[in-house]
């Protein structure tokens, strides 16, 4: 029997890797050849994302981008964009069939079902407002790190976020099904985890009502009784839940990370107040303060959103300079996009692309400074990198130190009978080259 050829593409946030990954793997290796995205393939897998409208529009060229590889193959769309707005993803010229969020674990016997002519419909996407199940998924064989999805959903309702219509109430992975991956992980080499959900910090689980720090010191106490190395490394996490205890611990953990992402979003507390944030700046800049008392050379980074509705140049301002006076890494910079049935969209004060374009701008350029200083600070210092697989003819090996910090080393330095790819390794931090890489050297 020939086999298909199928391709996987992955749009938005570390939880859709996760979950391409986790659904490319129920594809058996007998039936289906798994090829590159950028090749010839009979089926095109879209794993899709709704956080903003830039997405949607980079959804249909990607479609576009399968159709020209092969006119003829079938396009399957899945994840938030398919799950929130089916009708509209199905619209899309070469789109065959539209999973939301349940039926794409279930896609194996959705493409049976239309190999054989069982589907009369072509979207299968069943709006839920309470029950959502978890599906368990970890991304592995991808990149070096693996995303390990602990947590999904999202019961806080910020004005312009769509994910808890795309994703349904909070809900999490079970302790010992947790432990459960990490074990599988570490078993296939993997050497860096990433815990990752929609919203972590509001893990909770079991009668006992297990929370986040309940987690993380039961993973750190099942990784101090093995000998392999690994490290744990937080993803984005909300400042009102990031409690001193977990700050505390990530200070004094042998296998977690200094390494924090907390999305500030608006440094006005009036804008924060109609995003529906659950925080004002006072707490944000306490948290910052407490992470740089405890671990002066943790990365932090932050997201932000600018030309809110209602955003005046005061607040943004108000922004800006609170963002210079932050002790932060580095900051993601996002544009405001309305997005449907969201209560941003009934504020009136729409702000132009112009004057957003010039905001980000502004706040991408002091996001540069503050990288720049904060790898500068650690010139001379030994870190632990993580080393990413070796290009084939690229002069340099590339990798992460466990504080975030960009590194590469000449291939020539390397000692050619011992293996780098995949490895945790000491290095000694060197100089900044103008691409904001760190150069290093092996110790």
């Amino acid at each position: 029997m020939l086999k298909k050829k199928i391709a996987f593409y992955t749009m938005g946030c570390k939880l859709n890797y996760a979950e391409t990954s986790t659904i490319s793997r129920k594809f058996s290796d007998s039936l289906y050849q798994k090829v590159s995205f950028k090749s010839f393939a009979d089926i095109y897998i879209i794993n899709s994302c709704s956080v903003t409208n830039n997405a949607e529009i980079e959804f249909q060229r990607i479609v576009r981008y399968a159709k020209n590889q092969n006119a003829k193959s079938m396009i399957v769309a899945i994840g938030c964009y398919a799950q929130l707005n089916p009708e509209k993803v199905y619209s899309v010229i070469g789109v065959d069939l539209v999973l939301g969020y349940e039926e794409k674990f279930h896609i194996i016997e959705y493409l049976h079902n239309e190999r054989v002519g069982l589907l009369k419909n072509k979207i299968f996407s069943k709006i839920r407002r309470k029950n959502y199940n978890f599906f368990p998924s970890f991304s592995v064989g991808d990149r070096t790190r693996s995303f390990l999805k602990i947590q999904d959903g999202c019961d806080y309702k910020c004005s312009y976020c769509i994910i808890p219509m795309s994703r349904g109430p909070s809900r999490s992975e079970r302790i010992e099904n947790i432990l459960k991956n990490i074990d599988i992980l570490l078993k296939k080499g993997v050497k860096e985890i990433v815990l990752t959900g929609i919203n972590i910090g509001d893990y909770r689980v079991g009668q006992r009502r297990y929370k986040f720090f309940d987690l993380i010191n039961i993973i750190e106490e099942d990784q101090r009784q093995r000998t392999d190395k690994v490290r744990i490394r937080l993803s984005s996490i909300e400042p009102n839940l990031l409690t001193k205890e977990c700050i505390e611990f990530v200070s004094k953990s042998q296998c977690f990370v200094p390494h924090f992402h907390i999305p500030l979003q608006s440094g006005s507390n009036e804008i924060l107040r109609k995003m529906h944030r659950r925080y004002k700046r006072e707490l944000y800049q306490e948290k910052i303060h407490y992470i740089r008392d405890l671990l002066p050379h943790a990365y932090i980074g932050s997201d932000v959103i600018v030309g809110f509705p209602g955003e005046t140049h005061e607040n943004f301002l108000e922004t800006y300079l609170f963002l210079k006076t932050l002790d932060i890494s580095s900051m993601h910079i996002f544009s405001y996009s309305p997005r449907p049935k969201t209560k941003s969209m009934m504020i009136p004060e729409k702000i132009s692309r112009t004057t957003q374009k010039k905001r980000s701008r502004m706040l991408r350029l002091l996001s540069n400074k503050k990288y720049r200083l904060f790898c500068t600070r650690q010139i001379f210092k030994k870190k632990t990198v993580l080393f990413e697989k070796i290009r084939k003819h690229h002069p340099y090996i590339y990798g992460y130190t466990e504080n975030y910090i960009r590194i590469k080393i000449h291939r020539n330095e390397l000692d050619s009978s011992k293996r780098i790819e995949n490895t945790l390794q000491k290095v000694y931090l060197k100089q900044m080259d103008k691409d904001n890489i760190m150069i290093a050297e092996m110790i």
